[in-house]
């Protein structure tokens, strides 16, 4: 295993009935980073992550995780990274103070250490003013706060979050996303699986698509822009009353592929970034230069895309 990954994977495959589920899978997780793991469902993300855990056996390939084999070190995996499943489960006739508490004396953390952990993670979910209020009464969103609070409580090296931000409330997904992007900084990197594509964006460092089992892509969003684009960009050039012969410029630039007009901006596609000739001809032209910046294609559309392809 490479030393600046958490988790690598080469040929990671599982087939049930003959049917692969994973199909040859390699993922590269660095250490110290927000990685998100997407795809629709049956794409393969849960069964990844079980064999990832240690829960289920590859059909063949293989995996490291922290260090460690899962399939042969299940125990040290498990040492070392907290997972938080898509529903998410609780003993609902304790307290969320007790099924902390519980769950710090079976990762073997100091008696006096537990109680300050368990409030310090609970304020900063945003259940600690419910902390001994049974479990059994709180809302989705509330047992999913409980469920980051679970994984954190043993501050694990790593943590493997499934859809962590569902049945939140708008306030409490800025709060929980906001969080998930910090833990990084406490020595915890993260899988994020979720289909809330615009949290993900926020947070994510690189990501991972994934259809019918198989990598579509990974890289860090703006990799996969470039490569949705196939390395096109479009750049939007704002001007006053553009002239024809300013369109006529621009289009005999050897990288542009094409110039739409909308009004007084230019949708200039180019093979580069070719804002610094731009502007120079707008100048040229006698024309101002209001804005110039690049169209960024965002999560959705780079999901969306490589999705519909891999289709």
């Amino acid at each position: 295993m490479d030393n600046n990954y958490i988790i690598e994977t080469n040929g990671l495959t599982k087939k049930y009935d003959g049917v692969p589920a994973v199909d040859g899978l390699d993922l590269h997780v660095k250490e110290g980073e927000v990685f998100g793991l997407l795809g629709p469902n049956g794409a393969g993300k849960t069964t990844t992550i079980l064999m990832l855990l240690g829960l289920t056996e590859p059909f063949s390939g293989s995996a490291a995780v922290c260090g460690f084999n899962p399939s042969r070190q299940p125990l040290q995996v498990k040492r070392l990274t907290g997972y938080m499943p898509e529903k998410v489960g609780f003993y609902e006739n304790m307290t969320a103070r007790e099924n902390l508490q519980f769950i710090a004396e079976l990762n073997n953390i100091p008696d006096k250490e537990i109680s300050e952990r368990a409030n310090e993670l609970m304020k900063a979910v945003g259940i600690l003013d419910v902390a001994d209020e049974k479990v059994g009464k709180y809302s989705k969103g509330m047992k999913q706060r409980l469920g980051i609070a679970d994984v954190l409580i043993k501050s694990p090296k790593l943590a493997i979050l499934d859809e962590p931000t569902s049945g939140l409330d708008p306030d409490g997904i800025v709060h929980i996303t906001q969080l998930i992007g910090s833990l990084p900084k406490r020595g915890t990197s993260v899988i994020l699986s979720s289909h809330q594509l615009f949290q993900v964006q926020k947070v994510c460092n690189r990501v991972a698509i994934i259809a019918k089992g198989k990598l579509v892509v990974e890289g860090s969003i703006a990799e996969l822009g470039r490569k949705a684009t196939a390395g096109q960009c479009e750049i939007e050039v704002e001007t006053k009353q553009p002239t024809p012969e300013l369109v006529e410029k621009i289009k005999e630039l050897d990288s542009v592929i094409k110039v739409d007009i909308k009004g007084d901006i230019l949708l200039v596609c180019a093979d580069t970034d070719l804002r610094p000739d731009l502007a120079k001809i707008v100048v040229q032209s006698n024309l101002p230069l209001i804005q110039m910046k690049i169209q960024q294609l965002n999560l959705d559309d780079i999901y969306m895309k490589y999705f519909q392809e891999k289709e």
